[in-house]
């Protein structure tokens, strides 16, 4: 005859009875505790959550979006040009500017993956220029060239040239030439030259900006745009490592 048939309860293997609401708490702090390993090593290992608070990569990315990062760009899969990536701030692009405040709740959330870290200071860019490339501005009809290859960049904000500044760059060994979306809104690689000549470090990059995941209006891919930069050619594999 089973417990439930004999109207007798499971005792605690003390002699106690067994609340019959134990079994149920059990089972939801076990998914909870598994969803919560689940979530650390999906961040830890896979995709991780950052917001955006500003408007250097409009139209693309919008203030106040929430993003999921692709950490294993780069790292077993290589970057593209036009690929979007969030990198730590190791030059100090972003000045003296002072960590967002947060509570427990929110540390604890962005610990296991589940919120962004506000206590980082990370930038959003999108990869014009790969190690050995040249990028130059402008072609005669204002466009961008990348190893002399005019490119037409569609993810530029309406109305905004390429680049109001002129300049031409050959990128070094582990290093990109990164731009905001926003061109006259964004303080990019153009803007700090006389920070390690403006260039990214590779190993700067967290990873690849994948999935925009609020608002839900704005839920889906992030477009990387890699058929703007179809018709460029490989650049010189051989650049050489500028001295710190």
């Amino acid at each position: 005859m089973t417990e439930e048939a004999s109207g007798r309860h499971a005792d605690d293997g003390a002699g106690r009875p067994r609340h019959p609401a134990w079994g149920w708490i059990k089972e939801i702090l076990v998914v909870v505790g598994i969803a919560l390993v689940l979530s650390f090593v999906i961040k830890t290992f896979f995709f991780r959550a950052f917001y955006i608070p500003s408007g250097s990569m409009e139209p693309t990315l919008q203030i106040d979006d929430r993003i999921f990062v692709n950490l294993m760009v780069p790292g077993p899969f290589d970057l593209e040009r036009g690929d979007v990536v969030v990198f730590r701030d190791d030059l100090g692009w972003l000045g003296d500017a002072e960590p967002a405040v947060t509570s427990p709740l929110a540390g604890a959330l962005a610990f296991v993956g589940l919120a962004p870290d506000g206590a980082e200071q990370h930038l959003v860019k999108r990869v014009v220029g790969l190690p050995g490339d040249t990028v130059e501005c402008c072609a005669e009809d204002g466009r961008l060239l990348v190893n002399g290859v005019a490119v037409s960049e569609p993810y530029v904000w309406p109305g905004a040239a390429p680049s109001d500044e002129e300049f031409q760059v050959e990128v070094p060994a582990g290093k990109l030439w990164v731009l905001g979306d926003h061109r006259n809104a964004s303080a990019d690689s153009r803007f700090h030259r006389d920070e390690q000549g403006g260039f990214v470090d590779v190993e700067q990059v967290e990873g690849k900006a994948a999935v925009i995941a609020w608002p839900l209006d704005r839920a889906g891919t992030v477009d990387d745009h890699h058929g703007a930069f179809a018709d460029v050619p490989a650049g010189n594999s051989g650049a050489a490592t500028p001295e710190r």
